[in-house]
Order: C-alpha cells, then sequence, then structure tokens
C-alpha cells in the first residue's frame, strides 16, 4: 500500500470509525501529557535542588549566628572581668594613698619633733625632708648638702639646697610677707638654677623654694609664680606641699 493510500485509509477511519477516532486522539493526547509531565518532574527537581541549597545556607549562617552569639558572650565575660579588676585596682589604690596620707602624716610629725629635738636649722630641716621625698621617688641614699657653695665667674655664689645626683637647687627662707619679696626670692632660685646648670652642663631635676611662714595675703600669688616656673613649693614647718 503506498503512502497516499494509507493517509487516505487513515483519514476514512478517522471520519467513519469513532473508536479508532479517540483511540488516536487518545494516543496524541498522552504523548504530550507525558512530556509535560516530564517537564514539571524536572522543574520539581530543580525546585527542591534550589530549596535544599537554601537550607543549607540557612544551616550555614544560624551556625554562624551562634559563633556570633558564642563570641559576643565571651567578649561580655572578658568585660565583666576586666571591670572587676579595675575595681580592684582602684580599690588597691585608694588603699595605698589612705596609707600614703597616713605616712605623710607620720613624717610631717617625726622631721617637726626631730628638728626640734636636735636644733636643726631650717635648711637642714628642709633637707631632711627632701632626702625624703627622693627616696619616695626611687632615689636611695641622696646626698643633700645645705648652704653648698660654687664658684662662677670669680665669686662665689651660696646655694642653700643642694643635690648633684639628681640635680637639685633650692631656696629656703624663714618667712615672705611680701608680694616683692615672693619675686625677689623666685628670682634669686632661677639665678642659682641657671648658674648651676651652667657649671654642671645640664638642667636641674627639681628646683624647690622652702618657706617656714607665708602670710596669707600672698600666698595665692606664690603658688602662682612657682607653678608657672615649675617650682615644688613647701610651705610651713609641718611640711606642707603645694603642687
Amino acid at each position: 500500500m503506498s503512502l497516499t493510500s494509507l493517509k487516505k485509509k487513515f483519514l476514512e477511519l478517522l471520519e467513519t470509525d469513532e473508536e479508532f477516532r479517540y483511540a488516536v486522539i487518545g494516543y496524541l493526547g498522552l504523548d504530550r501529557i507525558e512530556k509535560t509531565q516530564k517537564a514539571i518532574l524536572e522543574e520539581i527537581k530543580r525546585i527542591w535542588e534550589e530549596i535544599r541549597s537554601l537550607r543549607e545556607e540557612q544551616t550555614k549562617l544560624w551556625e554562624e549566628v551562634k559563633a556570633l552569639r558564642e563570641g559576643q558572650e565571651k567578649l561580655w565575660e572578658e568585660v565583666k572581668s576586666l571591670r572587676e579588676e579595675q575595681t580592684k585596682l582602684w580599690k588597691e589604690v585608694r588603699s595605698l594613698r589612705e596609707e600614703q596620707s597616713r605616712l605623710w602624716r607620720y613624717v610631717k610629725s617625726g622631721f617637726e619633733g626631730m628638728r626640734e629635738a636636735l636644733g636643726m636649722s631650717f635648711e637642714e630641716y628642709i633637707a631632711s625632708f627632701i632626702r625624703f621625698m627622693l627616696y619616695e621617688l626611687g632615689y636611695i641614699d641622696v646626698k643633700v648638702e645645705v648652704r653648698k657653695h660654687v664658684i662662677y665667674k670669680g665669686r662665689i655664689v651660696e646655694i642653700n639646697i643642694f643635690s648633684e645626683e639628681p640635680l637639685i637647687v633650692g631656696e629656703a627662707t624663714l618667712a615672705i610677707r611680701s608680694v616683692s619679696e615672693a619675686e625677689a626670692e623666685v628670682k634669686k632660685l632661677i639665678e642659682r638654677a641657671e648658674i648651676v646648670g651652667k657649671i654642671y652642663g645640664k638642667k636641674p631635676y627639681m628646683l624647690i623654694l622652702a618657706v617656714g611662714n607665708v602670710s596669707k595675703e600672698i600666698i595665692d600669688h606664690l603658688k602662682e609664680l612657682t607653678l608657672k616656673r615649675n617650682i615644688k613649693l613647701i610651705i610651713g614647718r609641718e611640711i606642707k606641699e603645694v603642687f
């Protein structure tokens, strides 16, 4: 049978044979459905792959969040520990300051009693105090001289209080009663410090002005003068330091 005859016969069967017609229609429809189902199944498979990938990423993200929270908790523990240590340190500092205050009160009374008992001059009294002060700063067995004489440009210059190492220049006077006296004492100390600096080839470590008594009217002016010149001021027989 030729192809033409076959086509003709096929068309006749479609027109006359209902069962054949429905069989062909079913066959053709099933083929398309199978293709559609296959495409749908492939799409579903792809979607599930995406879902699985997203779940894996979500799991990793939660692990990162967990790690960050654990790190944050450790950090807060460290902060808490540091705060506790800081609190302990401040307590130690406060305790040391209290001990230092008691020590200074003891030293003041001790120096005053020693001066009265031994009949020290005011300069010797201040020199003893400076030795103790330097000891507190870490200088052991420092030689602090009283009424040290140096020769500068052919003349003898007297320095009330002197230490070579560390290099210290000090002036001690029993009383300052006026602004002019205060300025004169500061000027004299600065001049002595410049001379000592030239002789020893270095700047003095500390300048000290010790005054036995200062009138209330000029004490603020004296404090301002010494502070401006970076001079340590010691006022009173009770060894009261003014910074």
